[in-house]
């Protein structure tokens, strides 16, 4: 008993004020933390801002672009005020149509009078998409056929790889899209997904439809450098 009350006091000197099981507390709770923050680390590493890289997002960019150009984006994104039509982009002559303040023609020439929600059957027939309702579901009983607004006209026709891509970034010149709505509109809306199906006669993009979405997010993702 003497040795064992010996090496108490003993122990007592050494670290004053302190208990043997306060010290087992506290060892305890030493450990606990450096496992909390074993685990932490790594978890917050992968929450860090993903690094980005311009010559990635111009290269993406360039990708995006040759979609961007082709006729079956181009012919609805017109320099002027009248659609255009074909793999030559012509003038869509013989009507007079004109944008109109929505976008859908003006007076009685909308662009709904030939343009259904689906492409009519037979070679370099009138074509169509769906319209899209609140709840973002497919209305296939109202055509969506339409140019952007007088507004916003979102010209792509004549623009070159830089001039389009600060276009796309304007909210006041991409109807007012953030980068995530600019995305989820390339994704999903029937006027985009119709160029990869755009009828009998008429040529797709170059790239898939998930090859152009994926080049935009990476462009957008890397920060949305423009060529120069």
């Amino acid at each position: 008993m003497r040795v064992i009350a010996t090496a108490k006091s003993s122990y007592h000197r050494c670290i004053p004020g302190i208990s043997v099981m306060k010290l087992s507390i506290l060892l305890v709770a030493g450990c606990l933390l450096s496992v909390v923050r074993l685990f932490a680390l790594p978890e917050s590493t992968a929450n860090s801002p993903k690094p980005r890289d311009a010559a990635i997002a111009r290269a993406a960019f360039s990708e995006a672009y040759k979609v961007f150009m082709h006729p079956r984006c181009v012919n609805c994104h017109p320099a002027g005020d009248s659609p255009l039509r074909g793999e030559d982009s012509r003038p869509h002559a013989g009507l007079r149509l004109r944008r109109g303040p929505d976008g859908q023609g003006v007076l009685t020439l909308k662009c709904s009078n030939c343009h259904q929600a689906q492409n009519q059957q037979g070679l370099h027939m009138p074509p169509g998409a769906p319209n899209i309702l609140k709840d973002g579901s497919l209305d296939p009983s109202n055509p969506r056929w339409h140019l952007p607004s007088m507004k916003t006209p979102m010209i792509f026709q004549g623009r070159t790889e830089a001039q389009l891509c600060r276009q796309l970034q304007d909210p006041r010149q991409n109807g007012e899209l953030s980068a995530a709505q600019l995305i989820h509109h390339v994704s999903i809306d029937p006027l985009v997904l119709w160029g990869w199906n755009p009828g009998e006669g008429r040529s797709a993009p170059p790239l898939t439809h998930d090859q152009f979405v994926a080049s935009v997010k990476e462009w957008l993702d890397n920060g949305g450098a423009c060529p120069k």
